[in-house]
């Protein structure tokens, strides 16, 4: 994350204590500076090469009193805050070996170009043992900052939100925003698999001359919680308090899961298994695409010791919610004698239920979830769950629905958007309706389902009826499909979205 200091005029001393206070012990300072008037592709390439050099990459950005500085120095600084690879970026007030003397980073940078000139500073790094590096990067590196952004921004630009659904079902968008902040009275508790999601950005190099084959080289990774993690931390995300409950192997995922959910502000309770790692999912992508996903995980049933671990800790939690999300994968983390003990103690305590099981690689069964407020699955997992490769929409809607015995059932159909059944309860007549897509150029759809889900069942859970949350689940996801890998959403992007 791209720190700065705030203070123009903090003395060279101070900044040296906050970089390194900041970096710690262990993490190897970078250090590079000039002008930066304009960032331009160049200058993306050197600090990328410069953040691969170590661990903590600092920048100066030279104040106005130096030659050759056109743009004002607050202005060029933000220009390099938004650099994702800066670790640190702060105005230089003083010459550079100066303050290299003071820092004593152990990697120095500098452009190609300087290599055959005198450089002032060599002498300082030599002094204290480190390394002068001359390079400009690579012109891999031009657009680094373009795909990163991709994990961090959403295109909400893309959103169209219909106005005829909102009509034939008589709500506006006032009152889903009034729903939307009532998502912080929730206790909401969520229980499934936990999955990292790793997103390697690749450099396509071109085909194998030896096999027809495609070449990349990894340019960077990018962690983040996925499976019923994401679904916690959206829920988190969206104003309620949350807890979550997940198996996880010894490994350094599980620490990295743990990590984030605290981050998220998800209490995580996650159970050990010894018998399998934590569920790891890797996309290696390029120039925008996933080229190939890789899969690193067990999919047999937790042990009876473990489902008994997970009930104990699991009962007391539900007393005081509102609602519990299953969120299936179909990993081994919900047998069934676990989901039926949790679906029995919810119903005798009151609290509302939901359910999501994919089947996309792995072979599952959403209605094994019986008796849910609500099921979220794609049309291929419906056709599963009934085996009725043929039926009609609505037929295939109301025969998941008696099997399952579900209040209402969303029936996920990707770029063809929603089918909504509710036959418990019809507006205007109407027990089927049907949402268009909202995001008309999605970037990654892998989260939509997850969001989907806990959106709309937090809007039943504050009071929204089945066609509101129906919409507002759809808001949701096309918030998240709008960026590349997990990360939560807010009720603050759900509220600008319905406002604007």
């Amino acid at each position: 994350m791209n720190s700065s200091t705030s203070l123009a005029r903090l003395e060279v001393p101070e900044i040296v204590a906050d970089i390194r206070a900041r970096a710690g012990d262990e993490l190897r300072i970078v250090f590079v500076w000039g002008n930066f008037n304009v960032v331009h592709p160049g200058h993306l390439r050197l600090l990328n090469f410069a953040a691969e050099c170590g661990d903590f990459l600092v920048v100066g950005v030279t104040d106005d009193s130096r030659p050759a500085t056109l743009v004002p120095e607050q202005l060029r600084l933000e220009g390099v805050r938004a650099i994702s690879s800066v670790s640190y970026s702060f105005l230089l007030r003083v010459p550079a070996e100066e303050f290299i003397a003071q820092l004593m980073p152990e990697i120095v940078v500098k452009g190609k170009e300087h290599e055959q000139h005198f450089n002032p500073e060599q002498a300082v790094v030599e002094g204290y043992g480190g390394k002068l590096l001359f390079s400009s990067g690579e012109v891999r590196f031009s657009s680094m900052d373009l795909l990163q952004r991709e994990l961090r921004e959403s295109n909400l630009s893309a959103i169209r939100k219909p106005t005829d659904f909102p009509l034939r079902h008589g709500f506006g968008f006032t009152k889903l925003i009034d729903y939307v902040r009532k998502f912080a009275t929730l206790k909401v508790v969520v229980v499934g698999d936990l999955i990292v999601d790793e997103y390697i950005t690749c450099d396509p190099l071109g085909m194998s001359q030896e096999d027809p084959t495609i070449v990349v080289t990894p340019i960077k990774s990018d962690l983040f919680v996925g499976g019923a993690g994401i679904v916690a931390a959206h829920a988190r995300g969206m104003g309620a308090t949350v807890e979550f409950f997940g198996i996880a192997g010894i490994d350094e995922a599980a620490v990295f899961a743990q990590e984030m959910l605290e981050s998220y502000g998800v209490e995580g309770h996650l159970v050990i298994d010894e018998s399998r790692p934590t569920t790891l999912k890797q996309r290696f992508r390029a120039r925008g695409k996933t080229l190939l996903r890789v899969s690193r995980l067990r999919q047999h049933d937790i042990s009876q010791e473990l489902i008994k671990d997970l009930l104990e800790r699991l009962q007391p939690v539900i007393d005081e919610a509102d609602l519990l999300v299953f969120s299936d994968f179909n990993y081994g983390c919900l047998p069934q004698p676990l989901v039926d003990e949790l679906i029995g103690y919810c119903v005798r305590s009151g609290v509302m239920v939901v359910a999501d099981s994919q089947s996309s690689s792995q072979m599952g069964d959403i209605s094994r979830f019986q008796g849910m407020n609500l099921i979220t699955p794609t049309e291929h997992e419906a056709r599963l769950a009934v085996r009725d490769p043929g039926a009609g929409l609505v037929v295939l809607a109301d025969a998941l629905q008696s099997k399952a015995r579900a209040g209402n059932v969303f029936i996920t159909m990707g770029s063809e958007g929603l089918l909504v059944h509710a036959p418990g309860n019809p507006s205007n007549g109407l027990t089927t309706d049907q949402l268009p897509a909202f995001n008309t150029s999605p970037k990654d759809v892998s989260g939509a389902g997850d969001s989907l889900l806990t959106c709309a069942a937090m809007a039943l859970a504050v009071g929204a009826n089945i066609w509101e949350s129906a919409y507002l689940g759809s808001i949701a996801a096309a918030c998240q499909v709008g960026r590349v890998g997990n990360t939560p959403l807010s009720a603050a992007e759900l509220i600008e979205e319905l406002a604007s």
